[in-house]
């Protein structure tokens, strides 16, 4: 069963419940599909299924205590629980990844957990990692609460008005207006999405030019 089919069978109550759940947990270290889930809540919102503000406050309160708690395990595990995830996850957690978050972090501290939230690798990622690296719990909460408040509302206000906007379309010129409705909206969160790519590609090559060279190296 789809993501639309499973959360449509659900009471309004179970809706957020399921938002808020899947988004926690996936902040939290393990990759589950939490934005898929938040956008078919907030589409579902739209057809008054549930309540699109409640949608997006189950979103942003999942963010942030997932987040809170992967911080939490990371800065009592260490090194050692990123060694476990790459062995129980190493499709997400492998070492390159694992290097490439660590850079991320080092050279960009709040700004890497707030963009995180917008890259479906830093997002499992910014948690645990924040907690392994020592930052400082107010910093990482400033950014951790405002990156999945704008992340959360962002998806869940783009999702919400596409589908309240494709159902006139749907009757007045069929499919073809739901789909430039859902283009319009999908293309929103691409372009979102592909700046807070591009600061994360930036943080990457800025820490890689910035790493010493192996003692011995030649000089060119």
């Amino acid at each position: 069963m789809n993501a639309q089919g499973w959360l449509d069978g659900l009471p309004s109550l179970a809706v957020y419940l399921t938002v808020g759940l899947v988004v926690g947990v996936e902040s939290l270290g393990i990759p589950l599909p939490g934005e898929i889930v938040l956008m078919t809540a907030a589409l579902l919102s739209s057809q008054g299924h549930a309540d699109p503000w409640l949608v997006g406050a189950a979103a942003v309160l999942g963010a942030v205590a997932g987040d809170s708690i992967g911080y939490a395990i990371g800065r009592k595990g260490g090194r050692p629980l990123l060694d476990w995830l790459g062995r129980r996850f190493p499709g997400h957690f492998s070492a390159a990844n694992i290097a490439t978050a660590e850079r991320s972090f080092q050279r960009w501290g709040m700004w890497a957990v707030f963009f995180g939230r917008f890259v479906a690798l830093l997002r499992i990622f910014a948690g645990p990692m924040a907690g392994v690296l020592k930052m400082r719990y107010p910093r990482f909460l400033t950014a951790n609460a405002l990156g999945g408040l704008v992340w959360a509302g962002g998806i869940t206000a783009v999702i919400y008005y596409v589908g309240v906007v494709a159902e006139p379309w749907l009757k007045r010129f069929g499919y073809i207006g739901l789909a430039i409705a859902v283009l319009f909206g999908v293309g929103s969160l691409v372009v979102v999405k592909r700046r807070a790519a591009k600061a994360h590609e930036a943080a990457r090559a800025a820490a890689e030019d910035d790493e010493p060279e192996p003692a011995g190296a030649p000089a060119e």
